[in-house]
């Protein structure tokens, strides 16, 4: 798992090889993050995983806030 992208990425900055590291079979964001944490340069992932990556309970609390407000005002930008 992420230990041998951890092992995989000490041993190339070790003789400085110039490659990246792909991580596959990502499964969830915490893959992401975990692969990222461990230095792999790039990642394969399932479209659904890419965009639960955008989710975060307070970024949907407060674009609910923002559009709460924005509504209030009355304005448009259309």
């Amino acid at each position: 798992g992420m230990d041998l992208i951890s092992e995989i990425r000490a041993i190339y900055d070790n003789y400085d090889f110039d490659t990246e590291i792909l991580a596959a079979s990502i499964r969830t964001p915490s893959h992401v993050t975990a692969a990222a944490l461990a230095g792999a340069d790039c990642a394969t992932i399932p479209p659904t995983v890419f965009t639960d990556l955008f989710k975060h309970p307070l970024t949907e609390k407060g674009l609910e806030q923002f559009m709460s407000d924005w509504a209030k005002t009355g304005q448009s930008i259309l």
